[in-house]
Order: structure tokens, then C-alpha cells, then sequence
């Protein structure tokens, strides 16, 4: 008989592996510390790539609905310097392989493709512990436990299902964003609104950033990067919006108005996002009865591929069980290799923050050609 998967963690790639199970008949429970879907906004866009988040939603038979919930145009990327002017862009003219989808619905997508129960919220694990012969007990906040044959650590960076198999943990990658949004953006702020464009904008310097893009209903979600240890951003109270907008604003100075209106005009606090990563092409010895996928395998910096991968280890370990449902190890043992080598291999914006050196102007250009090359 097939196992029953415990998977942790109802991301993208934990409810793609359900639904791949789903589709052979293999039954899975989702457990997510969340209370509910709508707990909490899950993000803005994400570019899915035709080499992998796609090949995982055609595995998971839901091609048809995700071109449904496409936004049309926001392939499109413009580089600005930071005064503002537009040193080049790439038009979207609709043969790209990265089309853009707001990362809520999609995961809306996935759990509507799930039967009802499959995922059960408010279930926040405190810890696993391994009771032999590849069988794990995991525990509940609340208290409540379970035993079971085949768990899967689905559960992010901090992942509670990772020490089971390895002692790394995330590390600072020596940058954090801080994560604001402009709503009803082309009639607020329309001179923002231009300078974005119709689908994202970056305009890079030496340790700095501000990104954004264009999501439903005109709104602009931006993220300020900055290369500053943690103790530098502790010293900001972020409790108080405006004195936290008007100090991260402050490291750009001299920058186009425009721009710098994505941190000071902000419709919400703005959030602190410090960045970590695991580290690069870690593996683990194989150990029965669990394994990991995701963020909580192999988090890194952002680069524009990790739901892509998460949903790509989620559809091919699915498919791993589906082809040894009778034997977990050989499921496992199949999966992992191909899985270490995923996430090991350079990614097209590997080498993103090379841009940083040298002339503001000069970064830009790099980051353009380099988008250019890979067909954004």
C-alpha cells in the first residue's frame, strides 16, 4: 500500500507534492502553521519560469488555470539610474518564458485543486524527533503529536523537519529589503507610476537598490535593498512608519523623487526583511523516512528561482513516490540527487551583486545585459 505523506508546510511547493499525490491516488495531509489561507498577504508576483515552475504545474495537470490567473505584460522590465532616467528595457511582447502571476492566487490555484481537508491549518509544528525504522513523531504548539512513515519538511527557512537531517541553519546574507506598497498608484502617484512601467523596475547602485513591480489594480510593491549588517537596521524603530520610511530614504539621497516616493509614500508600514541563505549545494545522507523541499532544502538569496524550485521538488518527488509507492526509500533515494544538483546549478541572476560595483550607470547596464541574455 502507498504511504500516507505528511508533508509540513502549505507553500508552493508542499501543496504542489500533495496535489501530484493526489493526482496517483496517494493519499496526504498538509500541515500549516497558518490559521487560515487568508491569515496573511502571501507576497506579490512571481515569474514562472518555463524551464521549472511551469514543468511542475504541467506534472500537476494545472497548466489551463494558471494561464487564467497570468497578468498580461508584466514580462516587461525597465533599469533606471538612480536620477531616474531609463537606461534601457525589455518589452514584453508575450513570448517570454517567465510570465508573471500574483504568488496568492496561485497558491489559491493549488489548494482549490486539493480535496477538502487535505490541508489542516493552525497545525504549527514545535518539533520532530525520530523514533526508528524510518517512522517520525512530529509535535503540535498545542500539543498534539503524530507518528508517521514518509515526512516531508515543506516548511521554509526555519524549517522544524530540517535538523532530522542536517545542522544547517540560515545564515545573513549581508543585505535586507524593507517592503512597501502604493495603491491605486497612476492616479496617487502617477510620476511613480510611469517611472516603474508596466511590469517591474530596478534601479541599482553600490549597496543600494530599489526595485518594484506592478501588480493588480495599479498598486506598486517595491523593496529598498540595502547591504548593512543586522545591527545597523536594529537601530531603526520600524514601530514608527514614518521615522523608519524617512531613515531608510535618507541612503538615498539625491535620488529621483520619483523613486525615492516608494519608500516615503508607502499606503503601509514598512516591513523589514532581512535576507538569509542556507548554505550553497549542502546535502544531507540519506535518512529514511524524511526528506526536505523548498526553502527548507535549499534557501538562498533571492534570485527569481525559489517558488520555482520549491514547486519543481514538490511535482518531482510526487512523482518519485507515485513510481516506488510501495517503497519509500527507493521514492527518496531517486528524488534527493536530482534535487541536490537542482539547486546547486548557477541561476541566470547568479552574480547579481557583482552589479554593484563600480558607476551607478555602469550596474545598471550589467543588470540590463544580463536580463537581456537570459530572455526576461
Amino acid at each position: 500500500m502507498p504511504p500516507h505523506v505528511t508533508i509540513i508546510g502549505a507553500g508552493l511547493g508542499g501543496l504542489t507534492l500533495a496535489r501530484v499525490l493526489h493526482l496517483h491516488g496517494i493519499p496526504a495531509t498538509v500541515h500549516e502553521a497558518e490559521p487560515s489561507p487568508a491569515a496573511r498577504a502571501q507576497g506579490g508576483l512571481l515569474d514562472i519560469h518555463d524551464y521549472n515552475g511551469q514543468i511542475a504545474l504541467t506534472v500537476a495537470d494545472l497548466m489551463e488555470e494558471f494561464r487564467d490567473i497570468v497578468l498580461e505584460g508584466r514580462q516587461a522590465m525597465r533599469i533606471l539610474s538612480p536620477d531616474g532616467t531609463v537606461q534601457g528595457e525589455v518589452a514584453d511582447d508575450g513570448t517570454g518564458g517567465r510570465p508573471e502571476v500574483q504568488r496568492g492566487e496561485l497558491r489559491q490555484v493549488l489548494l482549490d485543486s486539493l480535496p477538502a481537508g487535505t490541508v489542516r491549518w493552525g497545525h504549527k509544528v514545535s518539533g520532530a524527533r525520530a523514533l526508528g525504522e524510518g517512522r517520525h513523531e512530529v509535535t503540535f504548539a498545542d500539543g498534539g503529536t503524530l507518528v508517521t512513515r514518509l515526512l516531508v519538511g515543506a516548511d521554509g527557512a526555519w524549517s522544524r523537519v530540517r535538523p532530522l537531517l542536517t545542522a544547517a541553519v540560515p545564515a545573513y546574507t549581508g543585505k535586507s529589503v524593507v517592503e512597501t506598497y502604493l495603491f491605486d498608484a497612476d492616479h496617487r502617484h502617477p510620476a511613480t507610476a510611469k517611472a516603474v512601467g508596466g511590469g517591474s523596475m530596478i534601479a541599482p547602485a553600490p549597496g543600494r537598490e530599489i526595485f518594484a513591480h506592478r501588480e493588480r489594480g495599479g498598486t506598486l510593491h517595491a523593496y529598498a535593498g540595502l547591504s548593512e549588517p543586522q545591527e545597523w537596521f536594529a537601530a531603526i524603530d520600524f514601530t514608527d512608519a514614518a521615522g523608519a520610511a524617512a531613515r531608510i530614504a535618507r541612503e538615498f539621497d539625491g535620488w529621483a523623487p520619483e523613486l525615492t516616493a516608494l519608500i516615503t509614500a508607502s499606503d503601509v508600514a514598512p516591513v523589514l526583511r532581512p535576507l538569509y541563505a542556507l548554505p550553497h549545494g549542502q546535502r544531507w545522507d540519506r535518512v529514511p523516512g524524511v526528506t526536505l523541499l523548498g526553502d527548507a532544502a535549499h534557501l538562498a538569496a533571492p534570485n527569481g528561482e525559489g517558488a520555482n524550485l520549491a514547486m519543481l521538488d514538490g511535482a518531482e518527488l510526487g512523482r518519485a513516490i507515485a513510481a516506488h509507492p510501495d517503497d519509500i526509500e527507493a521514492a527518496l533515494s531517486a528524488y534527493e540527487p536530482d534535487m541536490f544538483t537542482r539547486s546547486a546549478e548557477p541561476t541566470p541572476l547568479d552574480g547579481m551583486e557583482d552589479h554593484e560595483i563600480g558607476s551607478e550607470n555602469g550596474a545598471a547596464q550589467a543588470m540590463l545585459q544580463l536580463i537581456t541574455a537570459h530572455g526576461r
